[in-house]
């Protein structure tokens, strides 16, 4: 489910970015470091929206890549509960156990 409200996230991002830019056609003039050249707003909108989700992209990746790397460092072993989080885990257990004497049965007639 959380996957589905993710994209429908992003499709409603989209939307609002393209109506955004489609409004906005005129022509500015954009500054690079080497030079200067004339781009239709719309590209404009569009070039950074898609640069920015690339850079988060790759940033998503990378942050994988270091899970990863990690996981295979650590053997894939789950890491060893500290001291004052023992007792918690015990109590944790005892807490899911059932209770043998407040079992309900239902009969199916």
């Amino acid at each position: 489910m959380k996957g589905q409200w993710g994209l429908i996230g992003g499709l409603i991002i989209i939307l609002i970015i393209s109506v955004f830019a489609v409004v906005n056609v005129d022509p500015v003039e954009v500054n690079y470091l080497f030079g200067q050249s004339e781009w239709p707003l719309v590209l404009v909108i569009i070039g950074s929206a898609l640069m920015g989700g690339l850079i988060v992209g790759l940033v998503g990746i990378y942050r994988v890549f270091r899970l990863q790397q990690e996981v295979k460092r650590l053997g894939g072993k789950e890491p060893e509960p500290h001291a004052e989080n023992a007792g918690t885990s015990q109590k944790k257990d005892e807490k899911e156990k059932p209770d043998k004497h407040n079992l309900t049965r239902s009969k199916k007639d």
